[in-house]
């Protein structure tokens, strides 16, 4: 694969989102960071898994620490910030000439 992705993502850092599938399905949260290269995404709240930490600086005493691992991108579904529900998401011109998301379930624009 080429190092520069030709694709666009239908969500980006900031987003809500559905998690549509797997242990924590119908679960809501904001996108935290995407990974292009692999597909995947960390969503706040969600996919927490428990890291053993050897002691260090910050943790002296060490021990098991739960944080969020990443999830699919596929996965995920966007949630429009205007109606609150989980819609599909398309592409196209604005007034200004310039290429936006836009909901498909209400057909207003995203950002």
């Amino acid at each position: 694969m080429s190092e520069r992705l030709k694709f666009k993502f239908h969500i980006k850092s900031g987003d809500t989102v559905k998690v549509l599938s797997g242990a924590d399905r119908g679960a809501t949260g904001r996108v935290l960071s995407v990974n292009r290269k692999k597909y995947r995404a960390i969503v706040e709240g969600v996919n927490i898994v428990t890291k053993h930490q050897k002691p260090n600086a910050e943790n002296p005493d060490g021990g098991r620490i739960e944080q969020e691992a990443a999830i699919h991108i596929s996965n995920l579904m966007l949630i429009d910030p205007k109606s609150g529900e989980a819609t599909r998401i398309g592409r196209r011109r604005d007034d200004d000439g310039k290429i936006k998301r836009y909901s498909k379930k209400t057909g207003e624009f995203i950002d």
